[in-house]
């Protein structure tokens, strides 16, 4: 997604949290170079962070507290839980980790935003 979109102005950006299952014991360093290594990520990897409860970053705690569809408000369920903003901050969907990052219905948001809203020059 982020080699095919980039150049039209789509952002993919990462945010490693260690709050299912211990999927993400090491340090940033660790999960970084895990992600290069066995994925090749071109996108941005942020440090480790909480994305629910009390010590939850602020982004989280707003992007959970919006009923964006198709799954709505609340708690993230798990790692590879999707939001897709618009180029405003808009948060234009929210999708369970068990949705993949290519399917339709993300790639037809995505597609449609970056129709509607062409990148700006720089």
């Amino acid at each position: 997604m982020h080699k095919k979109y980039s150049k039209q102005g789509l952002a993919v950006l990462a945010f490693p949290c260690n709050q299912f299952a211990n999927q993400e014991p090491g340090s940033n360093a660790e999960i970084k170079t895990f992600c290069d290594s066995k994925y090749h990520v071109t996108f941005d990897m942020f440090a480790k962070i909480e994305v629910n409860g009390e010590k939850a970053c602020g982004l989280y705690k707003h992007l959970t507290q919006t009923n964006a569809k198709p799954k709505g408000r609340g708690e993230v369920s798990w790692n590879f839980e999707k939001f897709v903003l618009g180029r405003d901050g808009t948060i234009l969907g929210r999708f369970g980790p068990r949705v993949k990052p290519n399917a339709k219905e993300i790639v037809k948001l995505i597609e449609t935003e970056l129709a509607e809203t062409p990148a700006k020059e720089a």
